[in-house]
């Protein structure tokens, strides 16, 4: 196993049982725990950018209009999904998160189809109607949406959607992102601690030091991540994503006893044997080109 491949599961593992550490909060509100991992999200880039000796040309890459105007629709879009994530986690709705992120890879595909003018494989069809009827099945044995599983993969679906235009690579992109949504999360942050419903410093030095790991635990999976995708091909990347909403699957059924219906069963196996036959279909295709394009650009994972 090459440095590539350790890195992207690394990453994966880290993304896939990121659930706990948010039970670990569960008592701090979603959004002045979004709040911290924002701020501590961005001092912790920035401390690396420092380190590294890239603030120079971080701060050249940044400075042009064009470039505040993607990000701050990518801002926007993560911290939805972040918020979004924690919330759901934290009420006890894992399982359904996982949902949204194994439905994620299937809605992008969709939105290059829509919004990029891109043109599937004739098999490629088939994993998406699969797709599509195990969340109408869901639905309609809910009586309602899986409506946290869709908020999820839209908001990552369509941040993937601006990144695919985005100029930065993913360390400057996430700084940027973090740092235009810091002084929100820091408003926030400052008035809740004067209305007397803050809980950092407020809720025992172990909450506090979660807190302030939540930007660690943000940084240290893309970073590995980005290293990753330098190193292995982009087919592997794709087949190495599912780690993560297993991982959460499994953290939600075995760790929190979260139910599991056999309409559950049922929705969740239509969507699972949909991303089999895309997983086979990709990887198959990418075997018949003559020559394995390895690395490239890669949409960022968060």
């Amino acid at each position: 196993m090459n440095k590539g491949t350790r890195y992207a599961i690394g990453a994966y593992i880290s993304w896939g049982v990121l659930p706990i550490y948010w039970k670990w909060l569960h008592h701090v509100p979603a959004l002045q725990l979004i709040s911290h991992r924002i701020l501590w999200s961005f001092f912790a880039l920035v401390f690396f950018i420092l380190l590294t000796h890239q603030w120079k040309k971080f701060r050249q890459a940044v400075s042009t209009p064009r470039v505040l105007r993607v990000y701050s629709a990518a801002a926007l879009l993560i911290g939805i999904n972040w918020l979004t994530y924690v919330w759901a986690v934290n009420a006890g709705h894992i399982v359904e998160t996982s949902l949204g992120y194994f439905i994620n890879p299937l809605l992008s595909v969709s939105m290059g189809v829509i919004f990029l003018h891109e043109h599937l494989r004739p098999r490629q069809w088939i994993p998406l109607g699969l797709a599509v009827s195990g969340v109408l099945y869901l639905t309609f044995a809910y009586g309602s949406l899986p409506w946290i599983a869709l908020t999820l993969a839209v908001s990552f679906g369509l941040y993937g959607l601006v990144k695919k235009i985005a100029p930065l690579g993913s360390l400057f992109g996430l700084t940027l992102e973090t740092g235009i949504l810091i002084i929100p999360a820091l408003c926030f942050l400052l008035y809740s601690d004067t209305t007397g419903s803050g809980a950092f410093l407020h809720t025992g030095i172990s909450s506090d030091f979660l807190m302030i790991g939540a930007g660690l635990v943000t940084t240290i999976p893309l970073l590995m991540f980005a290293s990753a995708a330098q190193r292995i091909s982009l087919s592997l990347v794709g087949i190495l994503q599912y780690i993560s909403p297993t991982l959460q699957f499994l953290v939600g059924v075995i760790i929190y006893k979260e139910p599991f219906t056999h309409n559950q069963f049922i929705g969740y196996g239509i969507v699972w044997v949909a991303l089999v036959l895309f997983a086979a279909e990709g990887y198959a295709a990418y075997r018949a080109k003559p020559v394995a394009a390895a690395g490239g650009k890669v949409q960022d994972l968060l």
